[in-house]
């Protein structure tokens, strides 16, 4: 099996590391797959005082184009916003956009956020979040592992003028909330789902499981990723 190759970006406080089982998954099919580390992610010794949300747009469409050929471009959570401004600053490059439980953020993410950079804390998420699936031992490694988000890519963004963003083939992966949660927040005008009201090819699928689904259901979640690749390495040939 082959198809597009697939970019990994993780949401905020993970690095290439949180996709290890996806893309051992997809690459076990047969798939060329590139997961990343964001600038600033790289370890809690890295200096994040100096990174920006642009940094954040440079760095994947940077690794779309050392890609050779339009990609499947799977985004997760916070990655939604850099991810969304990438498809307007590179969209000739994305054969196929993926969402993975977030949205193409407009604006800032949080442009009240006034500190270097955001510790995770895993007692908030247990608090707030959907962790569904996610075992303790994933929970002891992954806050082993994470590292402060740039205060800067938080209250960042970027101005949108590209509308070949809008006719980028895009999936919505949706795990932590519903198709149908997600559509309406996106109508209530939820700023970091607001880009789904102007795209205009959008395929919802659910897969009912944690908000971090590379954790909670990786198979399931790979299994979505390459065969929109398939797909998309298919489209191509015959255009």
């Amino acid at each position: 099996m082959s198809g597009a190759p697939i970019v990994l970006v993780p949401g905020w406080w993970l690095g290439a590391w949180a996709w290890d089982e996806v893309a051992g998954i997809l690459r076990g099919q047969g798939h060329e797959v590139t997961a990343l580390t964001l600038p600033g992610l790289e370890s809690v010794e890295t200096d994040r005082s100096k990174v920006t949300f642009d940094d954040h747009v440079r760095a994947i469409c940077d690794a779309v184009a050392a890609a050779g050929k339009p990609v499947v471009l799977a985004v997760h959570s916070g990655a939604g916003f850099p991810g969304y401004a990438a498809t307007d600053r590179c969209a000739e490059g994305i054969a196929h956009m993926v969402y993975v439980d977030t949205g193409p953020g407009k604006g800032p993410s949080d442009a009240e956020f006034a500190d270097v950079e955001m510790p995770m804390s895993m007692e908030n998420l247990e608090e707030n979040e959907n962790l569904d699936g996610i075992s303790d031992d994933q929970k002891q490694e992954w806050m082993r592992r994470a590292v402060p988000e740039p205060g800067g890519v938080l209250r960042g963004s970027a101005e949108l003028t590209n509308d070949a963003r809008l006719d980028v083939p895009t999936t919505a992966i949706c795990t932590a909330f519903s198709s149908a949660d997600y559509r309406k927040y996106a109508a209530d005008g939820a700023e970091f789902l607001a880009g789904y009201n102007e795209l205009r090819n959008v395929d919802w699928i659910d897969v009912p499981t944690s908000h971090w689904p590379m954790f909670s259901k990786p198979r399931e979640l790979a299994d979505v990723i390459g065969r929109i690749s398939t797909e998309a390495e298919a489209t191509g040939s015959d255009s």
